[in-house]
């Protein structure tokens, strides 16, 4: 739906004002964000299932949905439920989900997910330049995002859970279906969450059969769990598995995605890539800023509420949808001054809300952070020559995805 017709007569009460997700390019900002923030920052849309939902577009509403334990994630697989797409997880890797509250595992998956461990930041520096050794031997133009994105972010996540890295296109290929949006559930969804469930509950025996000083990752660390502590007595296999399956397939996902976005914004400015060739030290505050600028996210973060609470001047009502538009909110200009730019310098006294807020804030925002720091700091500093080797217009960006992602980034150098 066009803003022009948005301009169209309003009845917000009910009634649908668009269809949601919008465009799936993530180069462009959506047209309807302004829009949107200006004339109904809670407005009513139609999900890709057929279900009304209600779209935060300001960045104060979206932190006080975001902040406010009223409005649910976990509810938000309840049956019966709106749904912003079809759920294609089976119920019980859901309850497997939910059912793990060990203080012991939570500790572990903390230290799994601290980028200070010992040796992690020099292995990924010397991951990305051998990812980048093999691109030059092979030549440009070349797939960074199947070249480089991809396989950098399944590494570290690899390492972290302690699975051996040769599995990783293994591993990444299960994410295209599971992170699938589609209108109604598929058999095989489910089918392809089993297949990894497995995978990890294989590996967990694997480090179960070694010596305690031979495990690694977090698996090593469930094995100790498993054996040691009663507290998680009641975890069985598939619990310990589904939390991999969960921090293999959403950490994976993002980090590549943002990543494979945040270098293509730098290559549509390129005097960026010299900037942070030059200014190194600078590489935290610029991956900040990339961050909110980024639009990987295309489909909202999704809350159910759990009373009937005042948004705006929307009464939102128990048990309703609301989805929290990141690219609203991160480019609002009472948030950010001139948010349209993508300035690598930006000092904002406003955090960006790009790994989310309140209790689900993202337990990997360091690593995550860490991860895309690396990766931009080795990219620039051996491909300082580094191109979009293709017109921006012809890249292909995929549907149906949780993610906004182009299917190849073909670069030259």
């Amino acid at each position: 739906m066009s803003v022009e017709q948005l301009e169209g007569p309003e009845s917000r009460e009910r009634e649908p004002l668009l269809d949601f997700p919008l465009s799936r390019r993530g180069d462009e900002l959506p047209q309807e964000c302004a829009w949107l923030r200006e004339k109904a920052p809670v407005a009513r849309v139609r999900t890709l299932t057929g279900d009304p939902a209600w779209l935060v577009s300001s960045y104060a509403l979206a932190k006080q949905v975001l902040e406010d334990e009223r409005f649910s994630l976990k509810d938000t697989a309840n049956a019966g439920v709106p749904r912003q797409y079809a759920l294609t997880i089976p119920p019980e890797v859901v309850n497997n989900m939910g059912n793990i509250n060990s203080a012991g595992l939570r500790d572990a998956v903390m230290k799994a997910l601290s980028p200070r461990q010992k040796g992690l930041q020099d292995w990924l520096r010397a991951t990305a330049g051998e990812l980048i050794d093999q691109m030059l031997a092979e030549g440009g133009p070349a797939d960074l995002r199947a070249g480089f994105a991809d396989p950098y972010s399944a590494a570290m996540h690899c390492r972290i859970l302690g699975v051996p890295f040769e599995d990783w296109r293994r591993l990444m290929s299960g994410l295209d279906v599971a992170f699938m949006t589609a209108r109604e559930p598929f058999a095989d969804s489910a089918l392809n969450w089993y297949k990894d469930v497995g995978y990890f509950a294989e590996q967990l025996n694997a480090q179960l059969a070694l010596p305690a000083e031979e495990r690694t990752g977090l698996l090593g660390r469930f094995a100790e769990l498993k054996e040691a502590d009663p507290d998680s007595a009641h975890l069985t296999d598939d619990m310990f598995a589904t939390v991999a399956v969960s921090l293999f397939g959403a950490g994976a996902v993002s980090t590549s995605a943002f990543l494979v976005l945040a270098v293509l914004a730098l290559l549509q400015r390129p005097e960026l890539v010299g900037y942070l060739r030059a200014h190194p030290e600078r590489m935290g505050g610029a991956v900040d800023e990339l961050l909110r600028w980024n639009l990987s996210v295309g489909d909202g973060l999704p809350r159910i509420a759990l009373a009937d609470i005042q948004v705006g001047d929307v009464l939102v009502k128990e048990g309703e949808l609301v989805l929290v538009l990141l690219e609203g909110a991160n480019f609002d200009p009472e948030a950010f001054e001139h948010p349209d730019e993508l300035d690598l310098e930006r000092q904002s006294p406003r955090p960006h809300l790009a790994f989310g807020a309140g209790r689900h804030f993202c337990p990997a925002s360091a690593l995550g952070r860490a991860h895309a720091e690396i990766a931009l700091e080795v990219l620039v500093e051996r491909l300082p020559g580094i191109r979009l080797a293709v017109p921006a217009e012809n890249l292909v960006w995929r549907t149906g995805f949780i993610k906004r992602l182009p299917e190849r980034l073909p670069v030259a150098w």
